[in-house]
């Protein structure tokens, strides 16, 4: 699968304002999508119901005036597309490559990396540093605590 921009969609706050949030889906419930076309033609499809949590959580990230972007977890980003994930810049995202922290191929001369492979690193790195901030409390306790 070749690498695509990440593209992020969002409501206009006027959009926002007349849209209507998706009400809290039960056991049974069914989705349906009516598509009225230019022409006059309108189309009812039905959504499965494991696509509609994804759709209802879609919903309520744009209703609170979020970005949002939809991707597969097979998806190949760049270097550039996995530093935007990771917080982190390109240069880094390259270095991590080379030292096997994120898996990737070579499209060409071109790095891909896998979406879950990113997010899987993003993990690591976020567990890391809830650890590395817990650890800069509890020596900011200490040093109150104990004058050290």
């Amino acid at each position: 699968m070749a690498s695509q921009l990440i593209h992020f969609a969002g409501l206009s706050d006027r959009d926002r304002r007349i849209a209507l949030p998706l009400p809290k889906l039960a056991a049974g419930d069914r989705l349906e999508l009516h598509v009225h076309h230019e022409g006059g033609r309108e189309q009812k499809l039905s959504i499965p119901p494991s696509a509609a949590a994804a759709v209802e959580a879609l919903l309520a990230h744009m209703l609170r005036g979020e970005r949002v972007a939809v991707l597969a977890e097979d998806q190949e980003l760049s270097p550039t597309e996995a530093s935007a994930i990771l917080g982190i810049s390109r240069p880094l995202v390259v270095l991590r490559m080379d030292r096997g922290d994120l898996p990737f191929r070579y499209v060409g001369k071109h790095r891909r990396a896998l979406l879950k492979d990113v997010l899987a690193l993003k993990s690591r790195l976020d567990t890391r540093q809830a650890a590395m901030d817990a650890l800069a409390d509890d020596t900011e306790d200490l040093i109150q605590t104990h004058g050290l």
